[in-house]
């Protein structure tokens, strides 16, 4: 008799497993533990073989008996389904193996190491986020533009422009090295130039107009906050550096009798490369961001952090302190805001100062490109950056105190 639903529902386990037959082959097998497979028994080249259809009650008694049928078709012309099913899961190992997301996978880990941790893992979770959830599946081999660019839509309908153009370079270095590694043809991003519209460019906020400016320099030198944030302040200006390399700054970096600043290359904003073997970069200190310095090591030491934060001595300032007392000082982020003030330099140092671009440039660590190379530059260029330094403070006295 054929076997129904409610009975294979209602079978329990016993001590040994056991089964329930169906028809043509096809029976449910109980294990102790209570599991129950389907199972297809048949003969093919004089063999008897058994293959499963599925586990009961995922896969139902009706769909079993679909499967079983299809099964004895292939057996019906002399073809084994076991051959056919190890064959289709080859198949898919295959597929798997070459799918965008382990390629992608295996791209990072043998490329990330050339930039640093933060931009490899940024890159890493881009992809996690946009891609590998639409087309990870994917086999490099048969991506294709238009899938490609239905990623980069979603990415688009967000707002985040700037993230589409970021994701389809990552999607091209992926698949570039699917090409390399022959589980691809052709890098599809190819096709896609022009695809996503260009983003806005959206630079820091700098003031570059001198009466602006010397309004803003008055209001830092009036700000009555903590002394180590009001020093910070007041030194930024002053070097032409990121306000993260300023707030990590340790008095080990500093020789104020040589009135240098050395900044390890570690800290840079450099690739991976760069900062573990390139060159630390040396700031000339002024007069006025000497004097700063002087200040501020009477209140905090001469050890560790320049500037220290408010609640420990072993942790710097914020990384939102200098945002902050913008904040408070009235000064709106769409006006200026502490990472403008190298725009501002290399704007003004140009066009009032009239110092060479090529010299602003180094001493903001630009690329500066020289037929001597840039190490002959960074050793040579020196006392002309030393000038650079003072003069730029200079001129920001004389605008703070309105004698231009």
């Amino acid at each position: 008799m054929p076997l129904t639903a409610v009975a294979a529902k209602a079978a329990t386990p016993r001590e040994k497993p056991y089964r329930l037959s169906d028809e043509k082959g096809m029976y449910l097998e109980i294990a102790p533990s209570g599991g129950k497979w389907w199972r297809l028994k048949y003969r093919i080249g004089g063999k008897e073989k058994r293959i499963s259809l599925g586990v009961f009650p995922d896969v139902s008694l009706q769909a079993a008996r679909e499967r079983r049928d299809e099964a004895r078709k292939l057996i019906e012309k002399g073809v084994d389904p076991s051959r056919v099913r190890k064959a289709q899961a080859a198949t898919r190992r295959e597929r798997d193996a070459n799918s965008f997301e382990v390629v992608a996978r295996e791209w990072h880990a043998a490329f990330s190491s050339q930039n640093s941790d933060s931009h490899a893992l940024r890159n890493l979770r881009r992809l996690e986020l946009h891609v590998f959830p639409y087309i990870g599946s994917e086999p490099t081999a048969t991506l294709d533009s238009p899938s490609v660019l239905a990623v980069l839509r979603r990415i688009q309908k967000k707002g985040t422009i700037e993230t589409a153009h970021r994701v389809r370079v990552l999607i091209g270095q992926v698949m570039r090295y699917a090409v390399s590694t022959g589980r691809a043809q052709r890098d599809v991003t190819a096709d896609l130039r022009g695809a996503v519209p260009p983003a806005a460019v959206k630079h820091h906020a700098a003031v570059t107009d001198p009466d602006e400016l010397a309004a803003l320099l008055r209001a830092i030198h009036g700000y009555t906050g903590t002394p180590v944030v009001t020093a910070a302040l007041k030194l930024a200006p002053l070097v032409f550096q990121r306000p993260g390399e300023l707030r990590l700054s340790e008095w080990k970096e500093f020789d104020l009798n040589e009135a240098m600043w050395t900044v390890p290359a570690a800290r840079m904003k450099r690739r991976k490369e760069g900062k573990a073997l390139g060159p630390d970069h040396l700031v000339p200190l002024s007069a006025q961001a000497v004097a700063i310095l002087q200040e501020l090591k009477q209140l905090t030491g001469d050890e560790g952090f320049v500037f220290p934060g408010l609640r420990s001595a072993k942790r710097p300032i914020s990384d939102m302190a200098l945002s902050a007392a913008f904040r408070r000082m009235g000064i709106d982020p769409d006006t200026a805001v502490p990472h403008g003030w190298r725009a501002t330099a290399r704007t003004l140092a140009v066009e009032k100062l009239r110092v060479p671009a090529e010299i602003v440039e180094m001493q903001l660590s630009h690329n500066v490109r020289d037929s001597l190379g840039r190490a002959y530059n960074r050793t040579q260029w020196l006392d002309e950056r030393r000038g650079l330094m003072q003069q730029w403070s200079d001129y920001l006295d004389n605008l703070r105190t309105r004698q231009i």
